[in-house]
């Protein structure tokens, strides 16, 4: 164990018994995330073909309606409507001060100067199956604007964060209209084209005198900057920086429920409520939600299988461990069970995901299975040939 300045050094030991019991932890561990994660992929397929099939009947039902006038014969019916969009008040942020005229949002941010603790580990396999880990803790000072918990640091003494005093948030306005359709401020959340407001020398001293009265503040690139020195600032200083969001025309795509838009409800049961700024078309609006339906299905699918990836590298860690008596033997082990977790996880994701398929369509479930079979041969061909390639271990 040894500190130098803003860096820790620690060294410990693990018995070859205390890593079987982790070990046989992580089967209990292992087996948990083994079964969230099928459940996952699973899932993840039944809502990326409800969530496919429900765009499909919403492209093919729209109603594209001029703005301008809310037509009674269209209540219920799932409508588009695009124009110029006019907000109705004026986004603030009341606690500090600041409002951004004829914006839709306005983001504050926040930083504080503030510790951040890393750490590395370097890991040794001793003769007998125990380890030695030296993990190196760092402690450097940057801007964040999260606030950083220094109690939970391994070396909170030098390292204390002060609690900030406010945080980055968002103000919208309530809502806004659309030609003669209202849309709320949540509806249009996210929208806009966002510019950073430059703040002034007034804006600066109302801000500190309601954030950290007893400080100095400058403005800095537009920014409050709330400090004693702005070139070495100190744990605890400030930066509060403001964004407003514009939207001058938007795009909207649901329910008409009376002059405003609501979720609308497809035959399967999905809800469907499209927005984007600028003018664009109903067929477009629908082809981006299906491209991003695409998108979050295979970041799931990506999730999922690396999750199973680590619950079988958990189940099968023991058998390293028990190698680890002779660190050789424990690394050959290792190699093996972990070509084993990459064909369990090829065949058991790609079984899962094709059980979703099953469900809605079979055909694609028999096609995803054959290529997770195929995914899984190829594993462990090469497996094979690395293994007979391997120099055999020099006779002592």
């Amino acid at each position: 164990m040894a500190q130098a300045n803003n860096t820790y050094r620690e060294t410990t030991t693990t018995s070859w018994f205390s890593r079987l019991k982790q070990a046989l932890t992580g089967i209990v561990i292992g087996l948990i995330l083994v079964a969230a994660s099928l459940v996952l992929l699973f899932w993840n397929e039944g809502r990326a073909i409800k969530t496919y099939r429900a765009l499909t009947e919403g492209a093919g039902s729209i109603v594209s309606v001029d703005a301008a006038k809310v037509d009674p014969a269209n209540e219920g019916k799932l409508v588009h409507i695009a124009g110029a969009f006019a907000p109705k008040g004026t986004p603030a942020d009341a606690d500090l001060g600041v409002a951004a005229e004829g914006a839709v949002r306005l983001i504050r941010t926040v930083e504080m100067y503030q510790w951040k603790e890393t750490s590395r580990s370097e890991t040794k396999t001793k003769l007998g199956g125990g380890e030695e880990t030296v993990t190196t803790y760092e402690y450097a000072k940057e801007w964040s604007s999260e606030p950083i918990e220094s109690a939970k640091f391994k070396v909170p003494d030098g390292h204390g964060n002060p609690a900030m005093p406010i945080k980055s948030s968002d103000f919208a306005v309530a809502s806004g209209d659309l030609g003669a359709f209202s849309l709320t401020g949540e509806q249009i959340g996210g929208l806009g084209e966002r510019k950073s407001i430059a703040l002034a020398d007034s804006d600066a001293v109302r801000i500190k005198d309601r954030v950290a009265p007893t400080r100095s503040a400058r403005i800095d690139q537009g920014r409050v900057f709330i400090g004693y020195n702005l070139e070495q600032p100190w744990i605890g200083d400030l930066r509060i920086s403001y964004e407003a969001a514009s939207l001058a025309e938007v795009s909207a795509a649901g329910a008409q429920k009376g002059n405003g838009l609501a979720d609308y409800v497809t035959s399967n049961g999905q809800t469907i409520f499209l927005t984007q700024t600028g003018i664009v078309s109903a067929a477009q609006m629908f082809a981006d939600a299906q491209t991003g339906n695409t998108i979050v299905t295979w970041v799931l699918r990506a999730v999922g299988l690396v999750l199973l990836l680590i619950g079988f590298t958990l189940i099968l860690r023991i058998f390293g461990v028990l190698g680890d008596v002779v660190p050789f033997f424990g690394d050959v082990v290792r190699f093996g069970t972990g070509l084993v977790a990459f064909l369990l996880t090829a065949l058991m994701g790609s079984l899962a995901i094709a059980l979703g398929w099953f469900y809605y369509r079979p055909l694609w479930g028999i096609a995803i299975l054959a290529v997770g079979v195929l995914i899984a041969g190829i594993l462990w061909y090469r497996g094979s040939a690395r293994a007979k390639a391997a120099p055999a271990p020099a006779a002592s």
